[in-house]
C-alpha cells in the first residue's frame, strides 16, 4: 500500500499575507486539500495540483461532520496521497486537532503540523496592544465558550487569574459571559470585540465589560470574533473601527464534503 501523509496546516486568521512560508510550500505540494470555512477562498490558488474539498465547520450552521473529515483524511492518505487539512488560525488552538491527531495515529498515518497566527494575535495587532502588557497582567488565557459537554467554563476562576482573557466562539452568548465575568471583575474592566481579525473586513469595538455586549450587538458585530477582557485592553483607543460590514465570500472552487460521504469503510 502506498504511504501518504496528512498535514494539519494553519492558514492564519484569513489574510493570505499572514500565511507562513512553510504553509505556502506545503500547499504547493498538496494533492488533496480539505478546506476550512474560515479561510480566504483564494488560498486554493497556492495549491495548483490539489483536488479541493470544502469541509466547513461553523457554529450554529450546517457543518461537515467531524467524523467525515477524519474519514476523508485517512482514506486519501491510505491511497498514498499528501492530504492537507487547512484550518483557520492555528491548527492546535480550538480546531479539533487533538481528535484528528489521535485518529490518524491510530490509523498509522504520518502526520505533519504547520503552525500559524491565531486570531487572538491578529486582533491584538489590529488594536495596537500587547496582550501581556507588564503593567496590567502577568499572562494571557485562551478559552473557548463552547465545551464538549455543552457546559461553560468557570468564568469566576478565569477572572481571578489576573490574565488577559481571550475568548473564542463566544459571540452567541456574549451577554452571559460578560455577566458572569462582571461578578468577579469591575464593571469598568476594559473589553473589546474584534470580528474577522486580520482580514480586510476586520471590525473592532473597544469598550468596558459592562457595555461591550450591548454595544457589539448594536453595532451588528457577530461571529467569527474574539472577545478580549483585561487591563491590557485599556491601552487601545476607545473607538469603534468598522472597516466593513461584509465578510469573506464563501469559496467557489472545490467540492463539498457532503458529496463525498459514501457508506461503508474508508
Amino acid at each position: 500500500m502506498a504511504r501518504g501523509k496528512v498535514t494539519l496546516m494553519s492558514a492564519g486568521p484569513g489574510d493570505l499575507d499572514l500565511l507562513t512560508i512553510r504553509a505556502a510550500k506545503v500547499l504547493a505540494r498538496a494533492q488533496i486539500v480539505l478546506l476550512d470555512d474560515l479561510v480566504d477562498p483564494q488560498i486554493v490558488s497556492l495549491a495548483p495540483q490539489a483536488r479541493v474539498i470544502r469541509v466547513g465547520k461553523r457554529g450554529g450552521r450546517r457543518s461537515t461532520p467531524q467524523v467525515l473529515i477524519q474519514r476523508l483524511m485517512r482514506r486519501y492518505a491510505r491511497q498514498g496521497m499528501h492530504v492537507v487539512r487547512v484550518k483557520g488560525g492555528d491548527a492546535l488552538l480550538f480546531g479539533r486537532a487533538a481528535e484528528e491527531i489521535a485518529g490518524l495515529r491510530e490509523a498509522g498515518v504520518e502526520i505533519e503540523i504547520v503552525n500559524g497566527i491565531s486570531a487572538a494575535f491578529a486582533a491584538a495587532a489590529g488594536l495596537g496592544i500587547s496582550l501581556t502588557h507588564r503593567s496590567h497582567c502577568h499572562g494571557m488565557t485562551f478559552v473557548t465558550a463552547h465545551l464538549s459537554d455543552d457546559g461553560e467554563p468557570d468564568w469566576a476562576a478565569l477572572a481571578a487569574t489576573g490574565t488577559t482573557l481571550v475568548i473564542y466562539m463566544g459571540m452567541s452568548r456574549i451577554e452571559q459571559i460578560c455577566a458572569r465575568l462582571a461578578m468577579a471583575l469591575a464593571p469598568s474592566t476594559p473589553a473589546a470585540v474584534v470580528q474577522w481579525a486580520g482580514t480586510r473586513d476586520e471590525r473592532r469595538l473597544v469598550s468596558r465589560l459592562d457595555r461591550v455586549a450591548s454595544e457589539a450587538r448594536a453595532a451588528g458585530i457577530g461571529s467569527p470574533a474574539v472577545i478580549l477582557v483585561g487591563g491590557a485592553i485599556g491601552e487601545a483607543p476607545r473607538t469603534q473601527d468598522s472597516i466593513s460590514a461584509g465578510a469573506l465570500a464563501p469559496a467557489e472552487a472545490g467540492e463539498t464534503a457532503k458529496h463525498l460521504a459514501p457508506e461503508g469503510t474508508d
